[in-house]
């Protein structure tokens, strides 16, 4: 596989670049959706439940760059980096720096967060996970129409906002939801802060790198 030519190298692969702007576009459509709680934002909800499984997955066995173990640093390493932030010449790294990663990982929990709590308030995973309703159906060999009108209902429900069947139980899970997904905001917007600063510092294009894979060798040339 070629890795780049004399004056860039690559970096981030396909699956990681297609992770991270499906991701971008799927957690904006999520966030801008919320307060409806219709198909789209449970929708976009199950895209971005896949994509986090997906990264873990590949967190342990994707390319260089996409490892964990590329860009999870010591708490000293974090530090140091941090403080080189301030002296204007920090040193460069190829894949996520030190602070990056950490970044990453706080977004992944983040999102995991909402994710799961998001799954809490889905009437169809609620019925299907917790209560078994779906598959009871099947196992006791119910016509098709009485599934139908299930998944009707459910839809319904889905349409009817992020209540769920659970009633006032459901208050406090939504709650967090709104929490953890308003942190996540957060963490992109700083993240966003980051590669700007990042950017500028290291006078290299972080946007475009994630978007071409390639990163200049030498950016000071």
């Amino acid at each position: 596989m070629k890795t780049g030519t004399a004056d860039r190298i690559k970096v981030w692969d396909p699956l990681v670049r297609l992770f991270h702007w499906t991701l971008v576009i799927s957690f904006t459509v999520a966030y801008v959706t919320g307060e409806e709680g219709d198909l789209v934002h449970f929708y976009s909800g199950y895209v971005i439940a896949g994509l986090l499984l997906f990264r873990l997955v590949w967190g342990f066995i994707g390319s260089r760059h996409a490892r964990f173990a590329d860009f999870v640093r010591s708490p000293r390493e974090v530090i140091e980096y941090t403080r080189s932030l301030f002296s204007g010449h920090p040193r460069r790294y190829l894949g996520h720096n030190p602070a990056g990663g950490v970044m990453v990982i706080l977004l992944l929990l983040s999102l995991s967060g909402t994710v799961v709590t998001g799954l809490m308030l889905d009437p169809a995973f609620d019925s299907v996970v917790l209560e078994g309703s779906v598959s009871n159906r099947v196992l006791l060999g119910d016509d098709d129409e009485e599934r139908g009108e299930g998944y009707e209902e459910e839809d319904d429900e889905r349409e009817g906002g992020m209540e769920g069947p659970g009633g006032e139980g459901n208050e406090v899970v939504e709650e967090w939801h709104e929490v953890l997904a308003n942190l996540t905001l957060l963490l992109v917007i700083l993240h966003i802060a980051g590669v700007v600063v990042s950017s500028r510092l290291h006078r290299e294009n972080l946007v475009r790198a994630m978007i071409t894979g390639y990163k200049p060798r030498d950016p000071e040339a």
